[in-house]
């Protein structure tokens, strides 16, 4: 019984649907290699994004705990507008994802649509995405702690425990760097850093 009992407070912690929004302690940047969506999901979806030549884009800005996070937050703010999910789909493949972040995570800003999908844009801006990624001309297996470092070397200021690695079925999947609300990078809390141990995991080119 106190298994039980200990996955349900570890469940609860993970994830707070109904907190109070902007009450938070810092943000996590999720960017999403691309062609590894694709090819677990959106191809078989017919999906926009990927019949665009995405690299890393814009997974999700998202208002963390120290352990672990808000979600789907009451707020008084609007919805965004058809027009702001739409412009969001250059860095985020598509406007239905645009809109789910906002509902999700957005909502636990503390901010209106506009100005959290202006922040979103604006972190991802800050963050240089290494070139090396978006030059492969065929498929490579590489550990993931590289894809770490190559972030690291092209982000002054970022260090080894601001950000993790994320893998799925073998491959690459995501890059989760954290932020302060001032988005500068800060250490991440002990339940964000779940990097991807594997030896050698599949990257696809873009296309």
């Amino acid at each position: 019984m106190r298994w039980l009992v200990a996955l349900l407070l570890t469940v609860s912690l993970a994830r707070a649907d109904g907190e109070e929004s902007g009450a938070f302690d810092y943000y996590v940047l999720s960017l999403s290699w691309s062609p590894t969506w694709c090819a677990l999901e959106g191809d078989a979806r017919g999906a926009e994004q990927c019949d665009a030549a995405h690299g890393w884009i814009l997974h999700g800005l998202w208002p963390q705990y120290h352990r672990g996070y808000p979600a789907f937050c009451p707020t008084s703010a609007p919805p965004p507008a058809r027009s702001e999910t739409a412009a969001m789909a250059d860095i985020m493949g598509s406007s239905g994802l645009a809109w789910h972040q906002w509902k999700k995570h957005g909502t636990c800003s503390g901010l209106t649509a506009g100005d959290y999908f202006r922040l979103a844009r604006t972190a991802f801006g800050n963050v240089t995405r290494p070139e090396v990624f978006r030059k492969l001309q065929a498929p490579v297996t590489l550990p993931a702690a590289l894809v770490e470092e190559a972030f690291i070397a092209e982000n002054p200021g970022l260090e080894p425990d601001m950000l993790t690695v994320t893998c799925d079925a073998g491959r690459i999947e995501e890059v989760r760097i954290c932020l302060s609300k001032g988005l500068t990078p800060v250490p991440c809390g002990s339940d964000v850093v779940k990097d991807c141990t594997l030896g050698s995991a599949l990257l696809d080119p873009v296309r």
